[in-house]
């Protein structure tokens, strides 16, 4: 696995632009198996997990090549019973084939999902919703078959409004005969932008963004190009780089109101952000002290995608602070780690109490998923002397280039292969071996 050296103390500045968004780009890549027609999509991230979704495609059949600045995708046959099970494994998104295939031929065989291992993500909204459409659903051996003579618009309410469940009735439910209403459905950003895309094929989705998505179903879904939104995750990653280096840096292609919550926190904890006349958002950490109490909550809340990054922060804040997380159970893995550098952080069931202190230390580190991994990388750049941040396979599922980003910026951040660290311990070895 390759890791991330970092030299800490040095400040942030000058401009970076956010990369397109992955949690969007993802969905959209499996809502183009609904269409024979050709489909473009632009400013999509090159991050691994988008590699194994076009992966995806490309054995359903379809045929996917990337241009300069865009993807495109043409499906206009599907083979198979559905994603090859080494793929689903890898990434939990591949499951999203499952509404696009349903609704495009009316059957998909796909295994149990796979991805970060941050808690229990269960698929079972999913299957209700399907079945609720007139889907049968049977599971044997790890896979799970899903089928439907003809799928039907119903009123569907989701326990809890997951992300994923909505993407993927929505993409079934555009092919369905009558009309969907999915009540308490999630309201994220990437609901909408893949409402978006999709009423670009030729569907018909009201309601994105609110509780309440209603999708009039239709016979055929023609092709598109369209551009993925900004990933508020990455820019808000950007925001914690800039308030816990107490630095100034300028970030293009960022859409504030995306980030509502991640804002006001940071402007609580003592940051300032400025759209600029000339474009972009202008974020000074230079007083970026405070303590804080987050928690975590379903778009438009605190997102737990953000809470690993600002636990990192609030590691030096002055004073104690709460971290409270509400989605996933299994989502405080970095906190051993933060503690090792330093930290001061005791974990009570779902909440985190940080005590902070003046001073992080330089010290190996693993990462144990994505948001832990990006964590530790903000951690390192505020600590004295050197971090090395582990497994940093897992921080480029979601950020594209991260390391090149942050020395555009002026971190003292640098990538070493598996390669290079094997000739350097061979090198080491020889350099001290004794001659016989």
């Amino acid at each position: 696995m390759d890791k991330l050296v970092i030299y800490g103390g040095k400040k942030l500045k000058g401009r970076v632009k956010v990369s397109g968004a992955k949690n969007v780009s993802l969905p959209i890549l499996a809502a183009s198996l609904l269409t024979r027609e050709k489909v473009c999509l632009k400013d999509v991230p090159p991050l691994s997990d988008v590699y194994y979704m076009m992966k995806v495609l490309e054995k359903l059949g379809a045929q996917v090549y990337s241009a300069k600045d865009s993807i495109n995708i043409k499906a206009d046959t599907i083979r198979g019973e559905g994603p090859a099970s080494d793929l689903v494994s890898r990434m939990r998104a591949s499951f999203l084939t499952a509404g696009a295939l349903l609704g495009r031929r009316g059957r998909v065989k796909i295994s149990l999902p796979g991805g970060c291992s941050i808690g229990r993500r269960p698929i079972d909204l999913h299957l209700k919703g399907f079945r609720a459409l007139g889907a049968k659903t049977e599971e044997a051996c790890g896979y799970i078959c899903i089928t439907a003579e003809k799928l039907r618009g119903e009123r569907i309410y989701l326990d809890f409004p997951s992300v994923g469940a909505t993407e993927n009735l929505m993409m079934a439910a555009s092919k369905a005969l009558g009309t969907t209403v999915i009540e308490n459905a999630a309201e994220e950003p990437e609901i909408v932008d893949l409402a978006n895309f999709l009423n670009a094929l030729g569907a018909k989705i009201s309601g994105a963004g609110t509780k309440v998505i209603r999708i009039e179903g239709v016979r055929e879904l023609g092709g598109a190009v369209h551009t993925v939104i900004p990933d508020r995750i990455e820019a808000g990653t950007f925001m914690v780089a800039a308030a816990i280096t107490r630095s100034k840096i300028l970030l293009d292609n960022v859409i504030l109101d995306h980030l509502k919550a991640v804002v006001a926190k940071l402007k609580e904890a003592g940051a300032r952000l400025e759209e600029q006349p000339e474009g972009g958002v202008l974020v000074s950490g230079e007083n970026c002290t405070l303590p804080l109490d987050i928690k975590t909550l379903p778009y438009p809340g605190f997102p737990t995608d953000m809470q690993a990054q600002f636990m990192a922060l609030l590691t030096l804040a002055e004073g104690n602070s709460v971290i409270t997380e509400n989605i996933f159970e299994n989502r405080f893995m970095h906190v051993s780690e933060l503690n090792r550098m330093g930290a001061n952080i005791r974990v009570e069931g779902s909440s985190a109490f940080l005590q902070g202190v003046k001073q992080l230390q330089g010290f190996p580190v693993r990462s144990t998923d994505l948001r832990a991994g990006a964590a530790l990388v903000l951690a390192g750049l505020a600590a004295r002397g050197c971090t090395e941040v582990l497994e940093v396979n897992h921080i480029d599922r979601g950020y594209y280039r991260i390391d090149e980003k942050l020395r555009q910026l002026g971190a003292e951040i640098h990538r070493v292969t598996m390669k290079e660290e094997s000739e350097k311990e061979m090198t080491e070895a020889t350099e001290t071996a004794v001659p016989r």
